[in-house]
């Protein structure tokens, strides 16, 4: 099964007045094709941060990280930010959606920025978010959703490019409990349909177990 994912002896630390503070630690990772992975961990251990790192948005400070055989230290910002684009899918714990436009404009924004035509950016957004039962919300902007509806236009915007790998981050921290379990139901839902690998950020133990696998970050290394 091909490895989308892949980290070899990755270390990161920030530095603040000169005083280096490790937050990674020789940290190894493989996630492949169609596979989900919740990374679980006390508040502050480096979760978001490796989640940075795994999407190009940070450089570690030695190590490798790979996507889809591409090491990402030997690319520079342009072609990073094309191949985060080409394969890479994100969903955070808040939607980031743009608030002057609506769900259909939202989700077909990826398409429209990598060169798709409007008239099949707007076809294949309107089907993805029927998909995901909001047909009836197409012309409705953020602000009119409801805030699963806002996560699930979030989530079609991640996928719209079929990703090789969809990183979430806390995607349901911000949700009730019902629109957390129907929000996680679609990304494993899409996860499957889509076969991308999935790697999701928690600190919900009853969240980590429905995945594949879950790894608990700590003293800097996955275990």
């Amino acid at each position: 099964m091909n490895k989308i994912i892949e980290c070899q002896a990755l270390n990161y630390s920030y530095q603040n007045n000169k005083v280096q503070t490790p937050v990674l630690s020789a940290l190894n990772l493989v996630v492949h094709q169609s596979e989900s992975l919740a990374i679980i961990g006390e508040s502050g251990c480096g979760k978001s941060t490796l989640l940075n790192l795994l999407g190009g948005m940070s450089r570690p400070s030695t190590g490798k990280v790979m996507v889809n055989g591409f090491d990402l230290s030997q690319l520079n910002e342009e072609k990073v930010t094309l191949l985060r684009a080409q394969h890479l899918g994100f969903v955070y714990q808040f939607h980031h959606l743009l608030k002057d436009f609506s769900a259909l404009d939202n989700v077909a924004m990826p398409l429209l920025i990598r060169g798709d035509d409007m008239q099949t950016a707007i076809k294949k957004s309107s089907k993805i978010l029927a998909d995901i039962g909001l047909q009836d919300r197409l012309n409705h902007k953020p602000a009119e959703l409801s805030g699963g509806q806002r996560q699930r236009v979030a989530i079609a915007r991640a996928l719209i490019n079929k990703p090789s790998c969809l990183l979430a981050d806390e995607p349901t921290g911000n949700l009730d409990a019902k629109s957390a379990k129907e929000v996680l139901g679609l990304m494993m839902e899409l996860n499957q349909q889509q076969k991308s690998a999935l790697i999701l950020v928690t600190h919900d133990m009853s969240i980590a177990k429905q995945m594949d696998r879950f790894l608990t970050l700590k003293n800097g290394t996955l275990i």
